[in-house]
């Protein structure tokens, strides 16, 4: 099992910026493939950023050029920053690992940009 736990989140203006970090534990593994995903209301969870454990980003065209992803495997945390905030990034953000077809999730922590 792994365990994820998410920080950061709160409440930003238009065009500002956040960052998130998932804290990880358990029986972690440096070949998890580690991401971000967001739900907003009324809507599907959606994909939002993932990390190979090459070191790969893959980002949602939505959050390209906005959003960026990183890990420390030192301190088993992965970190999404984000800039440019916009009103519809508002949404529930969970951090996401992968291993073959085990799926291990977050609590999520609230984003809400608002002026």
């Amino acid at each position: 099992q792994v365990q994820l736990v998410e920080s950061g989140g709160g409440r930003v203006q238009p065009g500002g910026s956040l960052r998130l970090s998932c804290a990880r534990s358990g029986n972690v593994w440096p070949y998890d493939v580690v991401g971000w995903y967001r739900q907003a209301p009324g809507k599907q969870r959606e994909s939002v950023a993932t990390l190979s454990p090459g070191g790969v980003p893959n980002y949602a065209d939505s959050v390209k050029g906005r959003f960026t992803i990183s890990s420390d495997n030192a301190k088993n945390t992965v970190t999404l920053q984000m800039n440019s905030l916009k009103p519809e990034d508002t949404a529930v953000y969970y951090c996401h690992s992968l291993r073959f077809e085990d799926q291990f999730w977050g609590q999520g922590t609230q984003v809400t940009v608002s002026s």
